[in-house]
């Protein structure tokens, strides 16, 4: 062996150690940037589904509430943020609040009554869409999807094909399912949309691994506001509609801010008689001021009540009363911050077995 080709190896193993060594030092630097106190003043981001269509009160937002959720938007100076700049400038610390407007499900009344008014304006938004539904009665069709798409300051995003409760599928269904609407997506608008949307929210811990393989971002259906320390595929979302659409409700969440924390348990989203009630924690940060004056809900035994809970090193713990029960458990918690008031909230999958 020659004296020139040891050199050679030994001169390419150097060089392969300089770029496994700074792609994990990258990895390690991008992972500390956001486990940190960060100070961002976050992207809130709305979620709604039919309009105008007044015997679905649950997903319905009549048109003359959404137009005045617009203009109070407009009124407090908040920008919407185009889900492009959104990726983008995700692990960068917002200095003011901005505004995700997002639409799940692609029905025809939002096609019909929304639509107009947000190309007249340009507002952005993502318009979630799952595939089966596409063109039957009360859904867009492919070639109104393709119109949206069209337009620069709108994104489509992918949202399942079924639409099904996907939690309560095997775990192969499950993938079937994303990967079916992979394929009518492609044949339909020539790729497949980077940003996800669980149906219902529902997520569990497999679900959301998967997903975090195959998408850039996903959002579910719990209430907060994001910040450059959330994951970025369990999304805190305000669901709007008839019920929690009203102006006074709504100018209280539209005026939220972040609560930053560094972590959150159990990562495990579905439960079952054995991990529920769970053994729920969230550590904070230390630079988060006025901690103690936190307070959260819980809805375990399908009572919203305030929840009980503890301070112990700037990490919160609940003890809940009893179990949660089927469908959803939900725990939400705010605090007054100097007079802004921050929140988080956290949803559960309940399954019997």
């Amino acid at each position: 062996m020659s004296i020139k080709y040891i050199f050679s190896l030994a001169a390419s193993i150097i060089k392969l150690f300089i770029i496994l060594f700074s792609i994990i030092l990258n990895s390690n630097a991008e992972e500390n940037n956001i486990k940190q106190y960060s100070k961002d003043e976050g992207v809130l981001s709305i979620m709604y589904h039919r309009f105008d269509e007044n015997k679905y009160p649950s997903t319905n937002i009549k048109m003359e509430v959404f137009l005045k959720h617009i203009q109070l938007i407009k009124d407090l100076n908040y920008e919407f943020i185009h889900p492009e700049d959104f990726q983008k400038n995700f692990n960068t610390p917002k200095k003011q609040k901005k505004i995700l407007l997002t639409i799940d499900d692609a029905f025809q009344s939002f096609y019909n009554f929304a639509w107009p008014f947000l190309k007249k304006n340009k507002i952005p938004f993502i318009l979630f869409v799952s595939t089966e539904p596409v063109g039957n009665n009360g859904y867009m069709t492919w070639e109104q999807i393709k119109e949206i798409e069209n337009e620069s300051f709108a994104i489509i995003g992918h949202h399942s094909h079924s639409h099904e409760y996907l939690i309560d599928e095997t775990d192969q269904d499950f993938i079937n399912d994303i990967k079916t609407a992979d394929q009518i997506f492609k044949k339909e608008i020539g790729y497949v949309p980077n940003l996800f949307s669980y149906p219902f929210g529902e997520y569990s811990e497999f679900m959301r691994q998967y997903i975090s393989e195959n998408f850039n971002f996903a959002f579910g259906q719990h209430s907060g506001v994001i910040d450059v320390n959330k994951e970025k595929f369990q999304l805190p979302r305000f669901p709007i509609n008839e019920n929690y659409g009203e102006i006074k409700r709504f100018t209280s969440i539209i005026k939220t801010y972040p609560l930053e924390y560094e972590n959150l348990l159990p990562v495990e989203k579905k439960l079952n008689k054995l991990n529920n009630p769970p053994q729920f924690s969230v550590k904070f940060f230390k630079d988060q001021k006025n901690i103690k004056n936190i307070n959260c809900y819980s809805n375990e035994g399908d009572k919203w009540n305030k929840s009980n809970i503890e301070l112990i090193n700037n990490t919160l713990h609940i003890q809940f009363r009893e179990a949660f029960l089927p469908r959803r458990g939900r725990i939400n918690c705010s605090l007054n911050d100097d007079g802004k008031w921050r929140w988080f909230g956290t949803q559960f999958i309940i399954r019997n077995n």
